[in-house]
């Protein structure tokens, strides 16, 4: 069930000359299409009105509908007809959802642009739910059957977690990238480090031997360094521009203050590197977010597949 962060297709926003352009009054040419913008944004969730979670919650109920009125064994429940109609099913659908990585590659404006996709591709996966359990009848033991079954679920749940990741993260990058003197982008965000450290090298040039080790510690120091952990969390526990800011300010503590005093400006060119760290890190840390799902969803897909494989095989040859 991957979704992926995409902007939208030409054919969300682009109809035929049946409505009304809402940028010009020219009539357009015969035999032409006209470009009409639509001046609302619509989410893969509810797209075409929830048109898809409509046929799924539809279909859902109509499969629990079967599975409770039709008269058919208790056991064995995937060797009734129901049971293979539902099998069947549901490894046509499940290869079907794993071709949603081919269809990002591929430019098709219109009903099927990749907005329609990406909803189809959620909201039939969460119906799958119903459909490789009702096939199971409920009969899970430790066997290939069980294990296809539980990767599903697994690539499923991650799936969930990566609609509730494009829904909320986003919005988080924007509101990471504006502050009171506008956006600013990734690029800009690293120039403005550099900056910083350009000041700061000038800026401790007075200072004493210790304190200005210091300060070269947060100048040696990678913005981007640190493990999958410091990535995904934002906690830099070794950054060496907060232990420079705090070490500085503790001797300034046991010094007598002076005017125009070297360490007051390195202070704040300290303070400043810091928060554009800060803002950084909390930058990659929620794009790591938005890919390293796709590290569980994309690989147990394929051990799924192959788990789906083994219970077709298994169930045809060895039942």
């Amino acid at each position: 069930m991957a979704t992926t962060a995409h902007g939208p297709d030409q054919g969300d926003f682009e109809t035929a000359a049946t409505a009304e352009d809402t940028t010009t009054t020219r009539e357009p040419r015969r035999g032409r299409t006209r470009r009409v913008r639509q001046s609302g944004h619509e989410g893969f969730l509810t797209y075409a009105g929830g048109r898809w979670w409509k046929v799924s919650a539809l279909l859902a109920i109509a499969l629990i509908a079967l599975y409770i009125f039709v008269p058919l064994p208790r056991q064995h429940f995937g060797g009734t007809w129901l049971g293979y109609t539902l099998g069947t099913a549901g490894a046509l659908l499940i290869l079907w959802l794993t071709m949603l990585g081919v269809r990002k590659r591929a430019i098709t404006p219109g009903r099927w642009s990749l907005k329609a996709w990406t909803s189809a591709h959620v909201w039939l996966g969460l119906c799958l739910i119903v459909i490789g359990t009702l096939h199971t009848g409920f009969d899970l033991g430790w066997n290939v059957h069980t294990l296809a079954w539980a990767l599903m679920m697994i690539v499923i749940l991650s799936g969930l977690f990566g609609v509730w990741l494009y829904a909320t993260v986003p919005q988080a990058l924007s509101a990471n990238r504006f502050d009171e003197e506008g956006a600013i982008t990734e690029k800009q965000m690293i120039e403005a480090l550099r900056s910083l450290d350009r000041q700061l090298h000038e800026a401790a040039q007075p200072l004493d031997r210790e304190s200005a080790a210091l300060v070269e510690g947060s100048l040696e120091e990678d913005p981007f360094a640190g493990n999958v952990w410091n990535r995904l969390t934002g906690n830099y526990p070794r950054c060496a521009t907060r232990d420079a800011t705090v070490r500085l300010r503790e001797g300034r503590a046991y010094r007598p203050r002076t005017a125009d005093d070297p360490l007051d400006k390195v202070d704040a060119l300290l303070a400043r590197k810091q928060g554009m760290l800060d803002r950084m890190r909390r930058h990659l840390k929620l794009k790591s977010w938005l890919q390293a799902w796709l590290y569980i969803h994309v690989p147990v897909t394929f051990a799924l597949i192959a788990a789906l494989s083994a219970h077709i095989v298994s169930v045809f040859f060895y039942w």
